[in-house]
């Protein structure tokens, strides 16, 4: 391997590298100063940047008709999850129906890489990668999701319902 070195005199001059670094630096403020409305820039709290809807935000257990959570407490999500911060406590139902359901559902945003495998590895939706993305805290006590939070939190209105129904989950035979 051959090193080609460049011994010009105007290498040397570290200061001419500078000033031509300060020159350009200039140019982009003047022209950031002057032509505000085609600046890259959203003033935070005034203005939002609208994301797409395929973007995936805060988790959120989708509910049935009747208001109770989708979720089987089967551990599917918690198994595939490769950050490990679903943690899930499951419990025998009162309804001979259904085999089982959380009774404790929690989830580490702190840890959540947000790569949406728990979305993908739940056969009965009922987690999803919401829209919402702002999740302002005081220490890492509130980034702790529990059921509440995660299925009935106000902003959801009562709750986001799943595009699988009962009825047509068990006439398709899943």
């Amino acid at each position: 391997m051959s090193v080609v070195q460049n011994n010009s005199e105007k290498n040397r001059w570290y200061l001419i590298g500078i000033l031509g670094g300060m020159g350009i630096t200039m140019k982009h403020m003047l022209k950031n100063i002057f032509n505000k409305k085609q600046m890259m820039t959203l003033n935070y709290p005034e203005e939002k940047y609208e994301y797409s809807s395929r973007f995936k935000g805060n988790h959120v257990l989708t509910v049935k008709k009747d208001g109770s959570l989708r979720c089987t407490a089967c551990m599917l999500c918690a198994t595939n999850c490769p950050a490990e911060c679903i943690k899930i406590t499951a419990a025998e139902h009162n309804d001979p129906t259904v085999e089982k359901f959380p009774i404790s559902y929690e989830i580490d945003i702190l840890r959540c890489v947000f790569c949406g495998f728990c979305e993908e590895a739940c056969p009965v939706d009922a987690i999803r990668l919401g829209p919402e993305w702002q999740t302002p805290g005081v220490n890492g006590a509130n980034f702790i999701y529990d059921i509440n939070h995660l299925a009935y939190r106000p902003n959801l209105k009562g709750g986001i319902l799943t595009h699988v129904d009962d009825e047509e989950r068990h006439k398709a035979g899943i």
